[in-house]
């Protein structure tokens, strides 16, 4: 086994082909797929399942992209330290509900640790493709939150993906409202008072179940409701509809301007946001480093 060899494995887990993946090497593929079967054969396990839709990490494989991913991070930090190499290209991908804390963090992570190359992602995407992704480690964390309802659903298909919940913080639910929504002036809204203003929710597609919703109270009905895909433009018709969303009350300023305030809703829930990943993983410099710049942008919103 060499540091080569974990390398591709790298580069093949974060392309998802062995073509690509060898285009990124400058190696042929016949190349790229023979040092990854020799190495599959000398550890006597499969790293990669290979299907006709394309190229994904076996169970064992999994485990072993987190060992190799810190051998590799290790190797070039004693290269950087005593050989004066240049920083390899960064790698780092996180997947989360569309929470504007995950960005602030994201924009920290990218200033603090971004060299002159790097290839990050940050997916803001429905609830069961976090899941997903962090399964299959498109991404190596995952953003999202559980309450008293959804969670024996989720914590079930955490289970079954060898995935565990970190809880970030609890928070009690608001509503996102335009300062020119004639609620905004209120200390606090109630169910009733949110009637007859368009409700916005984000669409879960295929898995548009009542536990993968983002918003708590997903099994309410509503006299006017907007489903949509991405944040800015729920933003967008908070603002042109005076409609509402329900989330955290964790908002960013910086990020969303001054035109959308929290204000908390009269309900006995809580929301116990937090992120997930591979069970007994270490997680990476850039995974670590992203974990603790979520913290601080929790801390400060």
């Amino acid at each position: 086994m060499t540091l080569q060899q974990l390398k591709y494995v790298i580069e093949v887990a974060n392309r998802g082909s062995i073509n690509e993946a060898a285009k990124r090497l400058f190696i042929s593929q016949p190349s790229l797929s023979n040092a990854i079967k020799d190495l599959e054969e000398e550890l006597g396990i499969s790293i990669f399942e290979r299907t006709n839709k394309g190229i994904t990490l076996s169970k064992e494989g999994v485990e072993f992209l987190s060992y190799a991913r810190q051998v590799v991070e290790q190797a070039e930090l004693l290269e950087s330290r005593y050989l004066n190499a240049k920083p390899s290209k960064q790698h780092f991908s996180v997947s989360t509900q569309h929470y504007a804390f995950a960005v602030n963090a994201f924009v920290q992570l990218v200033r603090q640790y971004g060299h002159d190359e790097y290839e990050l992602m940050l997916r803001e995407t429905k609830t069961y493709e976090i899941i997903e992704d962090v399964r299959t480690m498109r991404s190596e964390i995952g953003i999202l939150y559980l309450n008293e309802f959804n969670e024996k659903v989720i914590n079930k298909l955490l289970k079954s993906a060898n995935l565990q919940f970190t809880r970030l913080f609890t928070a009690k639910p608001h509503v996102f409202i335009s300062i020119h929504n004639p609620l905004a002036k209120q200390a606090v809204v109630t169910i009733e008072d949110l009637q007859d203003f368009p409700c916005l929710s984000f669409d879960q597609g295929e898995y548009n179940s009542f536990h993968f919703s983002e918003e708590i109270l997903s099994t309410l009905t509503h006299k006017k409701s907007i489903q949509v895909n991405d944040r800015a433009t729920l933003f967008n018709l908070l603002i042109g509809l005076n409609g509402y969303t329900i989330s955290t009350g964790v908002l960013s300023s910086d990020l969303n301007g001054n035109e959308i305030i929290p204000v908390p809703l009269a309900i006995d829930e809580s929301m116990h946001v937090g992120w997930i990943s591979h069970r007994n993983m270490t997680l990476s410099l850039l995974g670590t480093a992203y974990i603790e710049a979520l913290k601080e942008a929790t801390m400060q919103s």
